[in-house]
C-alpha cells in the first residue's frame, strides 16, 4: 500500500516468523518522528532539505530496494559512485546517455517487484513444510504459532500472549482473503498476496480493515483525530507538539475527514492510505529528477546523477551491522 513497509519485534524465539507476517505493519516511530501510512504526496516533492537523512534513506530504498540500500550504506563514496554508475547504464534503456523520469519510474517499479519476489522466495521454504510448492493454512499456522499453541502456559501472563491471541485470527482472515479458490492452500501468487496485500486489488479491503483496527483504539469503528495523531506521534512527556503534528491535525480536518463529521470511516481511510490517482514510482522518479537536474532539461546525465550520488545511494544511515555478501555488480 502505499504504506509503507514495516514490522514488529517479539521477545521470544518465534518472533522472527511473526515479523514476516507483520511485514506490512508500520514500525512505532520515536516520539518526534513522523510515521507514514501512505506514500509521500506529490506536493512534497522538492521541498525537503537535502541534508534530511530520513528522506535520503527513503530515496535509497525506493531506488535500490531495502536490502541493497543497506549494502550501499556500507560502502565508501568512491565505491558507491562506481556501482551507481553501473546501475545508471542499466536504467538508460535506450542508451542515449540520459535518464528520463519514465526510465527511472520503470527502474523503481522493477526494484519494488524484485523486493516482493525476493521476500516471498526467502520465506517460502520456512512454511512449505511438505515441499509440495504450496502453503496450507495449517502449515503456516504451525510454523508461525505452533510453539505458542503448544505451550500456552508460557505466554499466559505476557504481552506476547495478547499479541498472538489478536494476530492468529487476523492472519487467518487475511490468508482466506488471499486464497482465491478457497481451498485453504496458497499458491505462490496467493501467498504473495497474503504477505503483501497492498499490491493486490482484491486485498485492498483487508488493508483498510487492518489499518482501522490498528488505529481505532476506542473500538467505535472509526478513526478520530486523536487516534489519527497517536498513530504517528506519542509524547514521552507532556510537552508541546511539533509543528508537523499541528500540520497533520489540519490535514485531518481539511483533507482526510471528507464528510466533516470529525472521524474517518472505511471509505475515508481507503482514500487516505490507498489514493487511486497516486503512482508512488512516478512520484519518486519525479522527485529524484527534480533534485538532480542541474540544467533543468527534465532528464539526467550520468554526471548529474553521480554529482548527487548521496541522494541515490550514499551512506546517511548508521551501520546496520549485516553480513553483506551479495554481488551487487549484478544489479
Amino acid at each position: 500500500m502505499a504504506r509503507g513497509g514495516r514490522g514488529r519485534r517479539l521477545g521470544f524465539a518465534l518472533g522472527l516468523l511473526l515479523v514476516l507476517v507483520l511485514a506490512p505493519r508500520v514500525l512505532r516511530a520515536k516520539p518526534t518522528v513522523r510515521k507514514e501510512r501512505v506514500v509521500r504526496p506529490d506536493s512534497e516533492l522538492g521541498e525537503r532539505p537535502p541534508e534530511d537523512n530520513q528522506s535520503f534513506q527513503y530515496d535509497h530504498e525506493a531506488f535500490l530496494g531495502k536490502e541493497d540500500s543497506k549494502t550501499f550504506d556500507q560502502l565508501t563514496p568512491d565505491e558507491s559512485k562506481e556501482r551507481l554508475g553501473k546501475i545508471v547504464d542499466r536504467i538508460d534503456n535506450d542508451g542515449d546517455g540520459f535518464v528520463t523520469t519514465e526510465e527511472l519510474k520503470t527502474w523503481i517499479k522493477r526494484v519494488q517487484k524484485r523486493y516482493i519476489f525476493d521476500n516471498v522466495a526467502k520465506v517460502w521454504k520456512d512454511y512449505d513444510r511438505d515441499k509440495d510448492d504450496k502453503i496450507s493454512w495449517e502449515e503456516y499456522k504451525q510454523a508461525t504459532y505452533g510453539y505458542y499453541l503448544g505451550n500456552p502456559a508460557e505466554f499466559h501472563d505476557s504481552s506476547d500472549h495478547h499479541t498472538f491471541k489478536k494476530m492468529l485470527p487476523r492472519d487467518e482472515r487475511r490468508f482466506k482473503a488471499a486464497d482465491l479458490d478457497g481451498d485453504l492452500t496458497a499458491t505462490r501468487e496467493e501467498f504473495t498476496a497474503f504477505l503483501h496485500p497492498e499490491e493486490f486489488e482484491h486485498m485492498k479491503e483487508i488493508v483498510v480493515l487492518e489499518t482501522l483496527e490498528d488505529i481505532d483504539k476506542n473500538g467505535d469503528g472509526f478513526v478520530d483525530q486523536d487516534e489519527y495523531i497517536a498513530d504517528m506521534f506519542s509524547h514521552e512527556e507532556n510537552g508541546p507538539e511539533p509543528d508537523w503534528v499541528l500540520s497533520e491535525r489540519e490535514q485531518f480536518n481539511e483533507f482526510r475527514d471528507l464528510n466533516k463529521d470529525g472521524k474517518l470511516d472505511k471509505d475515508e481511510i481507503r482514500h487516505w492510505i490507498l489514493p487511486q490517482d497516486y503512482d508512488h514510482a512516478q512520484a519518486e522518479a519525479r522527485h529524484l529528477v527534480y533534485e538532480s537536474d542541474k540544467n533543468k532539461d527534465e532528464k539526467l546525465t550520468k554526471e548529474e546523477i553521480l554529482e548527487n550520488w548521496n541522494m541515490f545511494v550514499g551512506s546517511q544511515a548508521t551501520n546496520y551491522g549485516e553480513d553483506l555478501t551479495k554481488n551487487h555488480d549484478e544489479l
